[in-house]
């Protein structure tokens, strides 16, 4: 599929599900943007909202009570437009309630529509631990993990979740692989290049790696927006190695020009074409081949 096939009239929709910000680019802010860039209807329920994110500095967090967000769930779950839906994508919860009823949610959709994808981002930590209750990480990995098509952990989050230290790829593929979903999408992988980053994706048959240079002091919204990039390339038809590389890139693209305008969040309005069809170089490696697949020189694709 050519990226001037993208933006067609009868896109299947998307039901996001993550915080809102105010001022920002993250969660639902980033996913809907990068979706409605590339044509797909949205519905859009926040599980928090903030003023900004809390990398900024305290602000106030105002979470639904679990009683309005279940009843929320719901109405969705008997709306009449159901069958529209042809993915769900989920990210950061207020609280850990909130996984069961998207679980429910994420069934409904499907008994519409069974190929509907379910794209879970468990988005609960990073390097220096998690920062939401244990009771919410847990509920992402007991209750949202299981029913997810793709996960999209970053490799801090898919340490906690498989309960053991992850020193290199090898770790990484092993835990994606034990994790359950048909494809694991791990951020914050193990570079092979200098002064770089990587995404490996890993399903039963392959692991792919993708890599492009390192941004210093990055702003915050690259995993929600590579999430939301990932699933619309899926739901193109695309095959995984073009999804992965097309919606790497575009991430890329999107910081560098982010830091050359020296702004300290995601510039997406600024450069919305990077969504669409982004130039950025991105080494694309098989760090393990599906079987009967000839070895390949690793290459820089576009």
């Amino acid at each position: 599929m050519s990226d001037s096939q993208l933006q067609t009239p009868d896109r299947q929709a998307v039901l996001v599900i993550s915080s809102h910000v105010v001022r920002g680019s993250v969660g639902n802010r980033a996913v809907v943007f990068a979706l409605e860039t590339l044509g797909h209807p949205v519905w859009a329920l926040p599980t928090i909202v903030l003023p900004w994110h809390p990398g900024h500095g305290p602000a106030t967090r105002s979470t639904l009570p679990a009683e309005a967000f279940s009843a929320i769930i719901d109405d969705l779950c008997r709306a009449p437009w159901l069958a529209e839906v042809g993915a769900v994508l989920s990210g950061y919860l207020g609280d850990a309630a909130q996984a069961a009823g998207i679980a429910r949610l994420v069934a409904a959709v499907r008994e519409k529509n069974p190929e509907a994808l379910y794209l879970c981002d468990p988005v609960i930590g990073d390097k220096g631990g998690l920062y939401v209750p244990e009771e919410t990480a847990r509920a992402v990995r007991d209750e949202l993990i299981p029913a997810a098509s793709v996960a999209t952990p970053n490799r801090h989050e898919l340490e906690w979740m498989a309960g053991t230290a992850l020193s290199d790829n090898a770790d990484i593929i092993n835990a994606a692989r034990s994790l359950g979903p048909e494809r694991v999408l791990v951020t914050t992988a193990v570079p092979m290049m200098a002064n770089s980053t990587g995404n490996l994706l890993v399903t039963n048959a392959d692991a792919l790696l993708a890599e492009h240079q390192e941004i210093p002091d990055p702003p915050n919204g690259p995993g929600d927006l590579l999430s939301a990039l990932f699933l619309s390339r899926l739901m193109d038809g695309s095959g995984d190695e073009r999804a992965l590389q097309k919606a790497t890139a575009s991430v890329f693209e999107m910081l560098a020009r982010t830091a050359k305008h020296g702004a300290d969040e995601l510039t997406l309005e600024r450069e919305a074409a990077s969504l669409v069809r982004p130039f950025a170089l991105v080494q694309m490696r098989h760090l393990a081949r599906p079987p009967g697949r000839p070895e390949t020189k690793n290459k820089e694709k576009t």
